[in-house]
């Protein structure tokens, strides 16, 4: 098989009490910050792929507000 880098980008709107904007910033930043491969072993077998490397490229909060109750 060929081996391929992809550049995939996501974005995740993440709820989260702390103490202050930036703290909420950058604990959602570190905490939610690794890439898992959720491929099964069927998966693989029957799509004939298999992934060898996720790594992290590019982690940043790009803005928080806060929610009025």
């Amino acid at each position: 098989m060929k081996t391929y880098k992809v550049s995939l980008a996501r974005s995740y709107l993440v709820t989260i009490e702390a103490e202050n904007k930036e703290k909420a910033c950058r604990f959602a930043e570190f905490f939610l910050g690794d890439c898992q491969d959720h491929s099964a072993f069927d998966d693989r077998q029957k799509n004939k792929f298999s992934i060898t490397k996720v790594e992290l490229a590019f982690n940043e909060a790009m803005e928080a507000d806060e929610l009025k109750e």
